[in-house]
């Protein structure tokens, strides 16, 4: 398995994919791409137990649900990268009659991906059921899911993790990416969600605090961490304190780049942010 200079130079790459794609189509949603590249990298790469090849039931193996589907550069980027469909296919994101859609569809087809999602606040519910399915299957394997800050404003939520408790889903680990940025500002200007920790704690989950969001060997401890919390009879719930935009310094600090393309003289100085380690599409 990679170490972690090898996660980092795929996250590097990663970083040149999703600014090369957004830019290409002038359209997608960069900043929570570049937050969560870190996280995904090391989900595909290290945490995760996976098959060879892809089928929907995914039986005998880790699932992932993308449930802020409009990060799906960063989802994409990795899921090529992993070897789930040829890397230079990147080139046809947002395109017409592409596999790559803005948001992650399933009618296409597109290995790697199980539902569409960015409808926000339906992608809990979905990791919940596919957890209670393994459970049928009598499949010991863990159902992961990402989530926005931003999108936990939305009900359905809550009564998804109210259930989860509830029916002791405990063969579930639901990331939250915590970087207070949404796309009309901070979270905490839009519509302010308290204490994440105590809300989910009060609803019967089991909390994990991974700080530094950004660095791989704490988003390594942190899951290792969550996932000896499974099994033990409640939903695991992890607080993934990232930065919008990381790895840019200009896209960093600000909400301004949730869903904003960077010109040709902003891609270059991006890139040169992030030279090169695996090659380009």
């Amino acid at each position: 398995m990679p170490n972690v200079s090898e996660l980092q130079d795929i996250t590097t790459q990663v970083r040149r994919d999703i600014l090369r794609m957004v830019h290409k189509v002038n359209s997608g949603h960069p900043g929570g791409s570049l937050g969560c590249a870190e996280f995904i990298v090391s989900l595909y790469n290290e945490i995760m137990e996976l098959k060879e090849g892809f089928d929907m039931d995914g039986i005998g193996e880790d699932l992932f649900f993308l449930s802020n589907g409009h990060i799906s550069p960063v989802f994409y980027s990795v899921l090529a990268r992993r070897g789930y469909f040829p890397v230079n296919e990147l080139e046809t994101f947002r395109l017409l009659n592409s596999r790559l859609q803005g948001h992650p569809t399933t009618h296409e087809g597109l290995p790697g991906v199980r539902i569409a999602s960015g409808s926000l606040g339906q992608g809990m519910s979905v990791a919940i059921g596919a957890a209670q399915a393994k459970k049928l299957n009598k499949d010991s394997h863990i159902i992961y899911s990402l989530h926005g800050d931003g999108e936990l404003q939305e009900g359905q939520n809550w009564e998804a993790i109210m259930y989860a408790s509830a029916k002791k889903v405990d063969n579930l680990i639901s990331t939250i990416d915590y970087n207070g940025q949404q796309i009309d500002g901070s979270t905490d200007d839009v519509l302010p969600m308290g204490d994440l920790k105590a809300k989910f704690e009060a609803f019967g989950w089991d909390v994990v605090d991974i700080k530094e969001g950004n660095d791989i060997e704490a988003i390594l401890t942190g899951m290792k961490e969550a996932k000896s919390r499974t099994g033990k009879g409640k939903p695991v719930c992890v607080l993934l304190y990232t930065m919008m935009g990381n790895g840019v310094d200009f896209m960093m600090h600000t909400h301004a780049w949730h869903g904003k393309a960077p010109s040709d003289e902003q891609l270059a100085d991006a890139l040169s942010q992030n030279p090169e380690t695996l090659g380009d599409y």
